[in-house]
């Protein structure tokens, strides 16, 4: 990703790392905006910054509007969508040849991914949200293998840790 989609992808992953669980609608936005980069640079050949961006936003757009009103059956595509764009960037990150199995490690992503999160909303919510902004955030920044690595296993540590804080704090004022 170059220019306006990479600034774009680090600045949403930033707010899906730490308050993807809270601002559930973003974090459904997020996997939308990540899905369309993502379909942009398979279905149309060398696309545009700018209609990749542009794709991307709407994408984005429309899983916000779904999370809004359809939530229920937001969580599931949701977790289906992100759990599909987890595996895959999983897959890129630790596999050099990954393209032969690329709808294959989609759809047990998204299976996975729709079933933890349908079970285990907010801790699924969480732990898919922080892992989803750790890969924008890593994917925005040009570094070799190794220090993506890092980078992503530290930024989903932090996403994880904050988001855990904001929960359990919602739960001890919720108590009182």
């Amino acid at each position: 990703m170059i220019g306006s989609v990479s600034i774009a992808s680090a600045l949403i992953g930033a707010l899906v790392l730490f308050f993807g669980r809270k601002l559930f609608w973003l974090c459904v936005a997020a996997v939308g905006f990540a899905a369309g980069v993502e379909l942009a640079q398979h279905f149309l050949p060398q696309p545009t910054p700018a209609l990749q961006l542009t794709i991307a936003i709407v994408l984005g757009f429309a899983g916000a509007l779904l999370a809004l009103f359809l939530q229920k059956l937001a969580v599931g595509i949701v977790g289906f969508a992100a759990g599909g764009r987890l595996a895959l960037g999983l897959v890129s990150t630790f596999m050099v040849e990954y393209a032969s199995y690329y709808w294959l490690t989609f759809l047990i992503g998204g299976v996975v991914g729709a079933i933890l999160l349908i079970a285990i909303f907010d801790w699924a919510l969480v732990l898919l949200s922080a892992l989803i902004g750790a890969h924008l955030i890593t994917e925005a920044v040009v570094l070799p293998q190794t220090g993506a690595t890092i980078l992503f296993v530290a930024l989903t540590v932090i996403g994880v840790i904050v988001q855990a804080a904001l929960l359990r704090r919602r739960k001890v004022a919720a108590a009182d």
